[in-house]
């Protein structure tokens, strides 16, 4: 690792519609910035803008519930329609109370809603999923733009322990999204025994607060400076096996 890191968003991105190429659009706004992609870079992605390529809005005026998703919305004080999409996209529901619908994502993810949302995705009350594969949709957008920089595509979610919300690495191509740290010396000599670090959650958490979560309108960070070896990893390696979940 390097001693400086350099973290820049990518400023006139236009709205992105179902079908938009996001290669040659990233292409646009890096080369708009002057910045040449190279080996050790790292680009982050914003899910929505992922999610609205490809495609994953929806209309709630279209959705039928179901009288499970009825049932569970009255309980919860939840649109029924919402439930219906957060049940479809959900291997298991892990908590609900008042307002508050915990699930494990199809994916893997333990996120509220099933990382469904609604805002900054129009007026028509339309709602917008997550990617059906974010590794993948990472790894395509990798190759659209020639392979030197690896790429993240990045989502916000909350913690079981702590207040707020943080970035979160849902798609990852490119790189390692661990970094085990055992058995290297800490400053004493003693070599560590359990430091494993999300290095891709890391990278996302930077990225997001100059995304921000209103409207500024920055879905995509250039960052340099981690020197970082190619790797094949995926988000998936990031998942917490359920047998070792300590909140559950």
């Amino acid at each position: 690792m390097s001693a400086r890191l350099a973290l820049t968003a990518l400023a006139g991105i236009p709205p992105i519609r179902p079908g938009d190429a996001l290669g040659p659009i990233l292409a646009g706004a890096l080369h708009a910035a002057g910045i040449a992609l190279a080996s050790g870079d790292v680009l982050v992605l914003a899910q929505k803008i992922v999610s609205k390529a490809e495609g994953r809005l929806v209309r709630l005026v279209d959705v039928a519930p179901s009288p499970r998703a009825v049932a569970l919305a009255a309980e919860i004080g939840k649109d029924a329609r919402l439930v219906e999409l957060v049940l479809a996209e959900s291997s298991e529901i892990v908590r609900t109370r008042p307002g508050l619908l915990i699930v494990r994502h199809r994916l893997g993810f333990v996120m509220a809603n099933a990382g469904i949302d609604a805002s900054n995705v129009g007026t028509d009350g339309s709602v917008l999923l997550l990617p059906v594969d974010p590794d993948a949709s990472s790894a395509r957008i990798r190759a659209a733009l020639g392979g030197s920089a690896a790429v993240l595509v990045i989502d916000s979610v909350g913690r079981a322990w702590r207040q707020g919300t943080v970035g979160i690495a849902i798609g990852v191509a490119g790189l390692a999204p661990l970094r085990d740290l055992r058995g290297r010396p800490d400053l004493d000599g003693r070599p560590l025994q359990v430091s494993i670090v999300a290095l891709a959650d890391e990278i996302a958490a930077a990225a997001s607060l100059l995304m921000g979560q209103a409207d500024e309108g920055l879905p995509a960070v250039h960052v340099r400076g981690l020197a970082l070896a190619a790797g094949d990893g995926r988000a998936r390696d990031l998942l917490r096996p359920t047998a070792l979940d300590l909140f559950r």
